[in-house]
């Protein structure tokens, strides 16, 4: 089977083997070539020490990136690649990187160091796919399956634990019995891994096309992290509009959702204050008062810990606060929320409440035809140019200071009183009209 290496990835490659040393393309890039998928780096594997990859290479800039572990990064044109010795790992004591590694000159013993066996192929032009551990079967099966003992490769490297979760999220593939297995014994070394790794493996987890089924079947790695989670497992919601228990709905809004990182993240948290914050009325009738503001309480707190961008939290919270606010097609309404929100959250908050609703009773889903009908509406009214933000307003603080509102906190209060009368349909967006709207305000309050 031939795969076409990108040129500047294959200079470098040849550069190698000009002087003697074996160098094939390896890992994920390989598994993506033979997936059909565009890899997003490449990365190289030789029989070169690394002070001998170095000379080989002279011809291009060299970086040390990981001398210790064998690793040297070879710019090629705007390429960088990564060169890393054949080895064969030591103890990991600190749960990431080999404490010591030991170069090697099989290829098939560098192969075996590495975490999946969809992982541990190799190509080149001349030999072909070098395939020492099945790879190439389970991905033909779609199988993600560890490369001999999967608790030893665990205790390696923890974050491999969501590395087989993410890439059964985002491949559709499933995840080996003994290796499934191995994962959920093996969970409890998550607690050793940085924060800054979990979150970025978990994001890309959480955005793959069946993110939703790797975390039912997984759910109790995901609760080694957040621990929250856990009372959302089986609890029964008790109300005509659900059902699903919390989490089972959880996971049908995720699967709902856009594959984007707010969105997914959003609806993994938008009800995880419910079990908080459940009371059963005199009907027996479930109820929840008060659980989209604990939910983003515990959001903002899951994110912050997990070392997200305060972007990120912020939006993220501002969602899951407002998950379950009216939407209705009126105009006056959604300039309100407009402003409230601004035009990307409100968007997405449309986004949010539809696959919110696709978690509920089908009875609800005639909610879907109210919320297209409002999107419309907002749509209309941004292509319109109508103001919804003091920002958009067609006079400033300076413009009301000239014509005679006091300095100080007057300047905002009647800027405010403006945007209202705008977004009521009380006064136009322009500036002869404020500013004589501005005035008969001051002349109110005087009299």
């Amino acid at each position: 089977m031939e795969l076409q290496i990108p040129p500047e990835v294959d200079a470098v490659r040849q550069a190698l083997t000009r002087s003697g040393y074996e160098a094939y393309a390896v890992g994920g890039c390989v598994r993506d070539s033979l997936l059909g998928l565009a890899p997003h780096d490449w990365d190289l594997t030789t029989s070169a020490r690394p002070e001998q990859a170095r000379r080989a290479l002279s011809a291009f800039k060299v970086i040390d990136t990981g001398l210790k572990h064998g690793t040297v990064t070879a710019l090629s044109g705007k390429t960088a690649v990564e060169v890393t010795s054949y080895r064969v790992d030591g103890p990991y004591s600190d749960g990431r990187h080999p404490d010591r590694v030991a170069f090697t000159a099989s290829l098939k013993e560098d192969l075996a160091r590495r975490d999946f066996t969809v992982n541990a192929l190799a190509y080149s032009p001349e030999t072909g796919v070098v395939d020492c551990f099945g790879g190439m079967k389970d991905l033909a099966e779609k199988r993600i399956r560890c490369v001999g003992d999967a608790d030893r490769r665990f205790r390696e490297d923890g974050l491999r634990i969501l590395r087989a979760m993410r890439f059964s999220a985002d491949l559709g593939f499933s995840i080996e019995r003994e290796t499934a297995r191995s994962l959920l014994r093996s969970r409890a070394l998550l607690d050793r891994i940085a924060r800054e790794r979990i979150r970025a493996e978990f994001t890309k987890l959480l955005c793959g096309a069946q993110a939703a089924a790797v975390l039912r079947k997984f759910r109790d790695a995901a609760a080694q992290f957040i621990p929250e989670l856990r009372p959302c497992f089986g609890f029964a919601q008790r109300n005509p509009h659900h059902v699903y228990d919390v989490w089972e709905h959880t996971l049908h809004t995720v699967d709902a959702a856009p594959q984007e990182p707010v969105l997914r993240l959003t609806m993994l948290l938008h009800d995880i204050g419910k079990p908080l914050c459940f009371s059963v009325g005199r009907d027996g009738v479930g109820h929840f008062y008060g659980h989209a503001g604990k939910s983003a309480e515990l959001a903002e707190k899951i994110l912050r810990r997990l070392r997200y961008d305060n972007r990120t939290v912020a939006d993220v919270a501002t969602l899951v606060r407002w998950h379950g606010v009216p939407l209705p097609p009126d105009e006056r309404f959604l300039r309100r929320r407009l402003g409230q929100l601004g035009e990307r959250n409100l968007h997405r908050l449309f986004r949010v409440q539809a696959a919110d609703t696709l978690g509920k009773s089908p009875a609800d889903r005639g909610r879907l035809e109210e919320l297209c009908r409002a999107e419309a509406m907002l749509d209309a009214l941004l292509a319109r140019g109508d103001c919804f933000s003091l920002k958009s307003l067609a006079v400033n603080g300076n413009d009301l200071l000239r014509a005679g509102v006091p300095e100080g906190a007057a300047v905002g209060k009647t800027l405010r009183a403006l945007l209202a009368a705008v977004m009521d349909g009380k006064c136009p967006n322009s500036r002869a009209e404020l500013l004589r709207y501005a005035a008969a305000l001051k002349g109110s309050e005087k009299a």
